[in-house]
């Protein structure tokens, strides 16, 4: 797991390969709007969110809220301040939440929790399957002692590294969380890719939680922009974090149309990415040097010589094909924008490499 954190970093693209059409592997985060999500943000009908004028900014935040199952939901910028609108809403300063030592909510948000809201963060391990031993999330409970932290919140990420959490392992946290007055928060951001990889409802993975974030801009394909969702009364307080937050937008309803296209139409496709994830890693496994973990829904990760990387990722680019990272694993994303033509001349460009130095 050394090489995680440089792994999940959004490194951008060399100047030389910006302006080529490329396969895109780094993340599903660069998926373009569809044609239709295009022509709805074009004749959206707006008015002033602020003030909860907007019709289909509302429209959108109840059909998460309703598709997730809950009572409300709010439409904000961005994944991480959903993530820190949860957080804040929860814990007050002074309290500390759990969570994984390499979940967003604790390593790739910025510390905002803690810089913005005076939560101190207790990470732990996770498991080899995305979850949090809660033997563990047992023992880091703090003693009710003014020398500690309150712990007031249990957060789990879903997927994880693509993984997607098993249902007996989420109903077995709702019970854990409950049993020790914590409240439960999913970072959901791609739920919607662990409900297809077990054939269930999405309510079926979050209805265990107080709170669910989730993305619609990943595989979904959306533009910009999470919804949060939870209760009425945790919805109209986490709204005033939102504005402190510098979230509260205007006629935002141009951004939530293509939200709205996205939860109605794109969730099943992601079995596509899925699929495609499967040919990727059964073709790659063909090449000796490379050891394959997944695919893991819509994720490859690929193992190597680590003194080979940087080459690598140089070549697969000549040839149109753009990977992240700098150590290993490498993560291969498929996503809306890749198809199955596409994954042939991604695994044709990294056989290449080492045909290649094997010919030379």
């Amino acid at each position: 797991m050394a090489g995680l954190w440089a792994m999940r970093l959004r490194l951008p693209l060399p100047q030389t390969y910006r302006d080529q059409a490329m396969i895109d592997l780094r993340s599903d985060t660069v998926t373009k709007p569809t044609p239709t999500m295009r022509e709805a943000m074009a004749r959206a009908d707006v008015g002033d969110d602020v003030y909860g004028e907007d019709p289909t900014v509302n429209r959108l935040q109840a059909m998460a809220a309703e598709m997730l199952g809950f009572e409300a939901g709010l439409f904000v910028p961005s994944g991480t301040q959903s993530n820190l609108c949860a957080l804040l809403t929860h814990c007050g300063r002074g309290d500390e939440y759990i969570v994984g030592q390499m979940a967003h909510t604790y390593r790739y948000e910025g510390g905002g929790a803690a810089v913005v809201g005076g939560i101190q963060p207790q990470p732990l391990e996770f498991e080899p399957d995305g979850t949090l031993d809660l033997d563990r999330c047992r023992a880091a409970i703090k003693p009710d002692d003014p020398h500690f932290a309150r712990t007031r919140l249990l957060c789990l990420e879903n997927t994880q590294w693509g993984r997607s959490l098993p249902q007996v392992y989420l109903r077995r946290a709702g019970d854990f969380a409950r049993d020790y007055g914590l409240a439960l928060h999913l970072d959901g951001a791609r739920v919607f890719n662990a409900c297809v990889d077990q054939d269930v409802a999405v309510t079926e993975l979050t209805h265990y939680f107080d709170s669910v974030s989730v993305c619609l801009s990943k595989g979904l394909g959306a533009p910009v922009g999470s919804v949060l969702c939870g209760s009425r009364e945790f919805i109209d307080q986490a709204h005033r974090w939102r504005k402190v937050l510098g979230g509260g937008m205007r006629q935002a309803g141009v951004i939530a149309a293509a939200g709205i296209i996205a939860l109605s139409g794109q969730i099943n496709r992601l079995a596509e990415d899925h699929a495609n994830a499967r040919t990727l890693a059964e073709g790659l496994a063909k090449i000796d040097q490379l050891w394959i973990d997944g695919p893991h829904t819509n994720m490859v990760f690929v193992h190597l010589d680590e003194r080979l990387l940087a080459e690598l990722v140089r070549h697969v680019a000549e040839r149109g094909v753009a990977v992240q990272g700098t150590r290993n694993p490498l993560r291969l994303v498929t996503h809306r924008d890749i198809s199955a033509s596409d994954i042939v001349v991604a695994v044709k460009a990294f056989d290449n490499f080492f045909t290649g130095r094997g010919s030379a």
